[in-house]
């Protein structure tokens, strides 16, 4: 089986288990660390949707690929970053501080956002995201940006822990939410390891690297 044949299968298999549990959620390939040569064999199979979380290394995959590709940027961001980041990405997956707003306000596309939440048991700032009190605040300073549209919600299920129990937190969080912000109906959450319990408990867009395109070495 070459490449093209293998990673074909792959995303063939993870499409029909996202299609049995949710055929509206829309998946995104992560491709970081992987060569360019794979993201354009998902090109020609049809995928536009792409995650990256180096800025250097996106940019410059970026402006190999067609215009019509979609670059989400996921992971934690380096405020010192954002004005290269906003450049090539066009999705935000991960703002969780008043101050990356801010650096995105001053560019000049328009990015689409979601902001994360962290729910682990014990809360722990390494791990990215805020507590959920904390959406709120962060919610309407987005609204007041006029290049910024919020999505919704992204969280990262806590290591160590059933994913169901921690989905099952996040549906919560998110059904109160989406109450104060009824826009920002989205839920980014879900990856290789547990992105079927993500898209049971109401996930919307699920990113996936190694089921489609192996470990990375």
């Amino acid at each position: 089986m070459n490449r093209n044949q293998e990673i074909a299968a792959n995303l063939k298999d993870v499409k029909a288990k996202i299609q049995a549990i949710n055929s509206q959620a829309q998946l995104i390939v992560v491709t970081k660390t992987f060569p360019i040569s794979d993201l354009e064999i998902l090109y020609e199979l049809g995928e536009r949707n792409f995650g990256e979380n180096r800025d250097q290394e996106a940019s410059e995959k970026a402006a190999k690929l067609p215009k019509d590709v979609i670059w989400h940027f996921q992971g934690q961001i380096q405020t010192n970053k954002i004005k290269s980041i906003s450049n090539w990405a066009d999705v935000i997956h991960s703002i969780d501080d008043e101050r990356q707003i801010q650096k995105f306000a001053q560019s000049n596309k328009s990015h689409s956002v979601f902001l994360q939440v962290n729910i682990d048991n014990q809360f722990d700032e390494k791990r990215g995201g805020v507590k959920a009190n904390m959406l709120s605040q962060l919610a309407k300073s987005v609204q007041s940006i006029s290049n910024l549209k919020l999505m919704g919600l992204m969280a990262v299920a806590p290591l160590g822990e059933d994913a169901n129990f921690a989905f099952a937190r996040l549906a919560k969080i998110q059904e109160q939410f989406v109450k104060d912000f009824p826009n920002a109906k989205f839920l980014s959450a879900g990856m290789s390891l547990d992105f079927e319990a993500a898209l049971k408990h109401g996930a919307t867009h699920v990113r996936i690297g190694s089921s489609i395109l192996g470990n990375r070495a």
